[in-house]
């Protein structure tokens, strides 16, 4: 019990000692609107689909200063399956974080487009919203944004049209479908960002049958959570496979967080900031730390300690032995 007691010890003054170096946060303030800075451009825009054989709408941000003497890499934002293309705006602000970083010079000029996800004619967040033939329409509107909207926004907007700036992301269904899609055509996309994936969300095996291949095409692959989130499940599930083959990719888990826009405008802060910029896959680190693990052998009446504060945490299981130490967080499965 003694060297229990020391070790919870040592790995308490460690983390207390080296939290703020080893974790990303998000300021506050990041989301509150200010007056003295350049605002980007909202509009509506409607494209014809020949996908669903209807008039729809999207959602597209500019940045401030657009121009259309140059060209600009493009975001595509999707939203979740109770919302609509003016979810983000409702509920997340994008336009606010994202007029506050370019304000400080810290993300690179992009197109931003929030369409809507769910594609079929009656495409409202209206009456049962789990219904099978909604529920569909989020999968058919992968054919939809590849083959009907991303045509339309390279004809009316001055983009970049390549794969290399081009992003996709989006929250809870949005964040299944930007991983189907993302990790299922990149020869499309070569970044992606999944903010509290949902149950949507394939196999990764399906994702990545092809590990290596993922790896040389792949800009950046996001991943975020929080961790009291009930539908965290998918995200690990894709963060384990990812790192048992080698994958680069940031896996983030909140503290505290739930399936709410708290967390999902967090992941847009921090995600929007790496977009269409040279990757160090070294630092990824900094972003993530383990929050939970299996203890191989361990019983039903094992128990759990979290010790967090603002910026890091730890898990303590009695169990079976077992350490794992990284920069960003100590497991230990005693």
């Amino acid at each position: 019990m003694k060297r229990l007691s020391f070790l919870i010890f040592a790995v308490m003054f460690y983390l207390i000692g080296h939290s703020q170096a080893n974790i990303q946060y998000v300021p506050p303030g990041f989301d509150s609107l200010r007056t003295n800075i350049p605002h980007g451009k909202i509009d509506t825009v409607t494209y014809k689909s020949k996908t669903v054989d209807t008039i729809r709408r999207a959602i597209v941000y500019t940045p401030p200063g657009y121009s259309k003497r140059k060209k600009y890499p493009v975001l595509y934002l999707l939203h979740g399956i109770g919302g609509d293309e003016k979810e983000w705006l409702n509920g997340g602000k994008p336009q606010v974080i994202l007029d506050n970083l370019y304000a400080e010079n810290k993300i690179e000029p992009m197109i931003v487009v929030m369409p809507n996800g769910r594609a079929m004619k009656d495409d409202r967040a209206t009456g049962n919203i789990f219904d099978s033939s909604k529920v569909k329409a989020f999968a058919t509107f992968e054919k939809d944004l590849l083959q009907d909207l991303i045509p339309f926004i390279e004809k009316k907007f001055s983009v970049i049209s390549d794969r290399e700036h081009r992003a996709i992301a989006g929250l809870s269904m949005g964040g299944g479908q930007s991983l189907n899609f993302g990790l299922g055509h990149l020869d499309q996309f070569a970044w992606i960002g999944s903010f509290s994936a949902a149950p949507n969300t394939k196999k990764t095996e399906e994702l990545v049958p092809n590990p290596e291949e993922t790896k040389k095409k792949l800009k950046l692959l996001w991943i975020s959570c929080g961790d009291s989130d009930r539908l965290i499940t998918f995200s690990r599930r894709t963060h384990e496979y990812l790192q048992k083959n080698n994958v680069p990719h940031i896996y983030y888990i909140e503290p505290g967080g739930v399936h709410d826009f708290k967390v999902w405008k967090n992941g847009l802060f921090m995600f929007s900031q790496l977009l269409f910029k040279p990757v160090d896959t070294s630092t990824f680190s900094k972003y993530g730390f383990m929050m939970r693990s299996k203890a191989i052998g361990a019983t039903s009446a094992s128990t759990e300690m979290i010790y967090r504060d603002k910026d890091f945490a730890f898990v303590v299981h009695f169990g079976m032995l077992n350490l794992n130490l990284t920069k960003t967080a100590i497991l230990i499965l005693i």
